[in-house]
């Protein structure tokens, strides 16, 4: 009689362990300062944070200590110069903000724990203008001391006169929208970048996803999802409009979500991508085309033409819907990336002591110390 075939493991059990042998791992602690101010009161939270280890190159990976003869600036020769502008390097881009620095602190020493050259990762961090860039700046250091990065200032009133309001009050900040505006807040020597909202982490190599072909003309690209129903991303006055149900005649459009993409900002800043975001904001202005934040107007510039990206690197959804944010599970097949979008954050229902299972997956990569709260 044959043996019967062996069967491989569930995945979730060997996620849910490895979790938990993180939490074993020990870590020494640093400490930094939040403060956010609502309309009644101002509320100061001393957001302890914890040192993250350092995580060190292969022999094999490249060096980034070298530059195209096209990005040698003569007035920055020096070696911040050097790796920002280093094309071997693995440029991440992030907003960041008080209100999602927890996320952005897990997100950050996921990215680093499962690269194969985290040394050679670099990242852009771009915060409100009116954030205070200093505690931001001290916030990250404090726990990644050896991360290369910049932050730099995104100006809020460049696109808070074309916001709409949509059907979750996070997703109006107008910081959800300087996505839109990477091609022109990085410098120009930074060619292609991975952007990456603040309630993920990474569980594979992100020179995998950085690595992305892009083909000869595509602009950007993430995992599609072609059997969700497309046209509920639209009001009935958008597919109504003659005109402007044409958008998609030509192009087989599918959803993507815009939290991971991988974006050639050559190619975005040639083709002024940015105003053509833009146009479409204007128009929801003008007459309601949509419901859904910043999404909507990279769909429609975008479905149909960006490059494929395995489902592996967005697992997403994993915050429930926009209203409730209900507990999900994975989506079948291979995890490289889970993704927290919708309402509920992992950091939040941990803090509330009603975490979803997955949130146990998130745990580990959670760098935050009691946190302690003053109100004036």
């Amino acid at each position: 009689m044959p043996m019967p075939t062996p069967q491989p493991p569930p995945l979730l059990p060997l996620l849910l362990l490895f979790a938990f042998l993180i939490l074993l791992l020990p870590a020494p602690s640093v400490s930094a300062t939040t403060t956010t101010t609502s309309n009644a009161t101002t509320t100061t939270t001393t957001q302890q944070f914890r040192e993250a280890p350092q995580f060190y190159n292969s022999p094999d990976c490249p060096s980034i200590t070298s530059l195209h003869h096209d990005d040698v600036d003569p007035d920055e020769s020096d070696d911040d110069h050097m790796m920002i502008c280093s094309y071997q390097a693995v440029h991440v881009a992030m907003t960041l903000d008080t209100a999602y620095i927890r996320g952005s602190m897990a997100a950050i020493l996921s990215v680093l724990q499962h690269s194969s050259c985290p040394q050679n990762a670099v990242f852009h961090f771009v915060a409100s203008a009116t954030a205070n860039a200093s505690l931001l700046r001290d916030t990250i250091s404090s726990s990644f001391p050896y991360l290369k990065f910049r932050i730099y200032p995104f100006d809020d009133s460049h696109v808070s006169g074309l916001i709409s309001i949509s059907i979750r009050s996070a997703l109006d900040c107008p910081l959800n929208y300087a996505r839109s505006y990477l091609a022109d807040l990085l410098p120009l020597c930074v060619r292609r970048v991975v952007y990456l909202d603040s309630d993920l982490i990474l569980v594979d190599d992100i020179a995998k996803l950085a690595a992305t072909p892009l083909g000869p003309s595509s602009v950007l690209a993430a995992p599609e999802y072609c059997n969700a129903n497309f046209t509920t991303y639209f009001t009935p006055a958008f597919w109504s409009n003659p005109s402007l149900s044409l958008t998609f005649a030509d192009r087989k459009a599918c959803y993507f979500n815009t939290g991971v993409m991988v974006i050639d900002l050559d190619r975005w800043r040639g083709g002024d991508y940015t105003t053509k975001i833009e146009e479409w904001m204007e128009l929801q202005k003008r007459m309601r085309i949509y419901e859904l934040g910043s999404l909507p107007p990279f769909l429609l510039v975008f479905a149909g033409n960006i490059a494929p990206v395995e489902h592996r690197w967005n697992q997403h959804g994993l915050g429930g819907d926009n209203f409730r944010g209900l507990c999900r599970d994975l989506h079948p097949g291979s995890v490289s990336l889970l993704h927290w979008s919708g309402k509920g954050k992992p950091w939040a229902r941990l803090e509330a002591n009603r975490p979803c299972p997955l949130d146990a997956l998130w745990a580990p990569y959670d760098l935050l110390e009691t946190p302690f709260v003053l109100d004036s």
